[in-house]
């Protein structure tokens, strides 16, 4: 009998939904295997709904990893799944020491991560590769040479995630205003409308599957309503992007514009992770995560293309979960 295949979800947070996509994925593939997680506090729903849960240092701190190693190793995780940007750099470049017990992580090579995280690499390699993203330059750019520039523009930090920190800005005066407490970058607004496009690629760094979402509600930088939709165009772009970066592999995020009337398409970010909204995926039929433990398990693959269907629409909503006193996982 196989032994069971654990997955545990890093930084937890409020990741239910995703946490039970696993849970489907290992139900439906017949493994055993429990859904573990780690968070920073044990006051999160997802920690609270997990199987069994920690708490853990924050992803900075140096004994993140000799802890998360520590548990990896004790409880017998076969996949560990990064959910914040913040993890990416430190759990990339430690993806060895977790081979070595056992564990997957599902996180891009330490490259893919460098040019992801900083927009200034992201752009510059999306340029030197061919792939249309907008014009961007630096705050000192489009102030030392206004006449070069039209206004609206974005401005939005150079290591930012999530949308924090993004603005758009109407004329230099709220320009110098915006970018005052950090390093920004300025960006041209692309035309049309964005999609977060969910791609799998496999190890061997191949994307197999594209999923665009049709960003219709965010909140606070995440999506709150989406709409998957079918558009080959955007699908080739997004994988285009995949393959030629070097070293990605998993779950990751590209963000596109598309502007219907003219066809024109412009790259913004790079995410290397499960984004908030990829449960849309998953019911739209691109069963991600039953590929991810499909190829770690060596089991035949039902990755596909074109096994999903356009048109579900998401719409997220509140809910809660309720823990009687002294009942939290500690």
């Amino acid at each position: 009998m196989p032994p069971p295949f654990n997955v545990m979800l890093s930084s937890a947070g409020h990741r239910v939904a995703l946490m039970n996509c696993f849970r489907e994925a290992l139900t439906t593939l017949k493994l055993d295997g429990e859904l573990l997680a780690v968070d920073l506090s044990r006051y999160s729903s997802a920690y609270q709904l997990a199987d069994r849960s920690w708490t853990v240092p924050r992803a900075t701190a140096p004994e993140f990893i000799p802890r998360m190693l520590e548990i990896c190793e004790r409880e017998a995780v076969s996949l560990l799944v990064p959910t914040i940007d913040v993890e990416a750099e430190t759990l990339s470049a430690n993806r060895e020491a977790f081979t070595k017990i056992g564990t997957h992580v599902m996180i891009s090579a330490p490259e893919v991560i460098r040019i992801a995280s900083d927009k200034v690499l992201t752009h510059k390699w999306l340029s030197e590769e061919g792939l249309d993203t907008p014009r961007q330059g630096s705050v000192a750019d489009v102030l030392s040479a206004p006449a070069d520039w039209s206004y609206p523009l974005i401005a939005k930090p150079v290591n930012g995630s999530c949308s924090i920190g993004v603005e758009v800005v109407h004329n230099a005066e709220e320009l110098s205003h915006a970018s005052r407490d950090e390093a920004y970058i300025v960006q041209s607004i692309a035309p049309g409308v964005e999609y977060t496009v969910s791609v799998y690629a496999n190890r061997g760094g191949q994307a197999l599957c594209a999923v665009p979402r049709e960003r219709l509600e965010v909140r606070n930088g995440e999506v709150f309503k989406a709409r998957a939709v079918r558009n080959a165009a955007i699908e080739e772009l997004a994988c285009r992007v995949i393959n030629r970066l070097p070293g990605a592999s998993g779950v990751l995020n590209v963000q596109i514009f598309h502007d219907a009337k003219t066809g024109e398409l412009n790259i913004i970010e790079i995410n290397p992770r499960f984004g908030g909204g990829y449960p849309l995926a998953w019911h739209a039929g691109a069963r991600y995560p039953q590929w991810l433990i499909e190829e770690l398990r060596g089991l035949p693959s039902s990755a596909s293309a074109n096994g999903w269907t356009g048109g579900m629409v998401m719409l997220r909503y509140d809910d809660a979960v309720f823990v009687p006193a002294g009942a939290v996982q500690s």
